[in-house]
């Protein structure tokens, strides 16, 4: 009795605390010119979550990118619970959304942490905190999300896809989406400071009706992961990066990144 207790115990603890992702999440992923493109601040666990709180949380910049250049929208995010952000789509073509989040902290206990490190690939954490037999100490850490989303107004897709934006964190696709189907592979970069990310754990994440399916994934040395477009809907790549925390307060950063789009 006491080891089913112990293992029921176990699987809730893995769940609890299973990293929550955060993205951008689009009412849907192709426009006409004219309509409203309305976007949702999301967080959650399996590609299904809630609404992020940004009476708690920060966005410290939002930006549309697309190919006649860039333009900032921080002002234009709304405290709402949803709907976050309306833009008309006024030209045709790939749109590219990035937002950068304030850094927010977090505690956790020992078991937990360690938990967290081993679900998301942060294999070289947990093995520093072995080394250091500190496996048993409370993590202290700031985190910041960098998230991207892609859609498409209109037929004619661009080049707008493929541009690094400059986020500390940030997962670059090698083809455009909306050019894909059912059946073809898509490649991205994970980029850490703008340099490749060799050996990191990508989760790609699709949703058919009501089920998420997971990849968990690991980049080859240039930092590149490459995967089948199974199925039509909503995809979403995400990472995350651990370092020692350049300030005071934490000992580690964690830095997210997160890119959606559509089939």
């Amino acid at each position: 009795m006491k080891k089913t207790y112990l293992t029921i115990a176990i699987a809730i603890l893995a769940i609890i605390v299973q990293a929550h992702e955060f993205w951008l999440q689009p009412k849907k992923f192709r426009y006409n010119a004219g309509e409203e493109i309305k976007i949702d601040l999301m967080v959650g666990e399996g590609f299904d979550g809630e609404f992020w709180d940004l009476k708690k949380h920060k966005v410290e910049k939002l930006e549309l990118h697309r190919i006649n250049g860039a333009k900032d929208l921080t002002k234009s995010v709304t405290l709402t619970e949803g709907n976050n952000l309306i833009y008309k789509a006024d030209l045709g073509g790939t749109y590219l959304f990035s937002l950068t989040s304030n850094n927010a902290y977090i505690e956790l206990e020992g078991r937990e942490f360690n938990a967290y490190l081993e679900e998301d690939g942060l294999d070289y954490i947990l093995d520093q905190r072995k080394k250091s037999n500190s496996l048993n100490k409370k993590s202290t850490e700031f985190y910041t999300r960098f998230a991207k989303l892609l859609v498409q107004s209109g037929n004619r897709t661009d080049n707008t896809f493929k541009k690094a934006v400059g986020l500390r964190y940030e997962i670059v696709p090698e083809q455009n989406p909306y050019d894909l189907k059912t059946g073809d592979y898509l490649q991205c970069k994970v980029l850490f400071e703008g340099k490749p990310a060799p050996h990191t754990m990508v989760k790609v994440w699709n949703r058919i009706n009501d089920n998420t399916f997971l990849q968990n994934l690991f980049t080859e040395n240039d930092g590149t992961v490459r995967f089948p477009i199974s199925a039509t809907g909503p995809w979403m790549v995400s990472s995350v990066k651990m370092i020692a925390s350049e300030k005071e307060g934490a000992e580690y950063h964690s830095l997210w990144a997160s890119l959606v789009f559509g089939i």
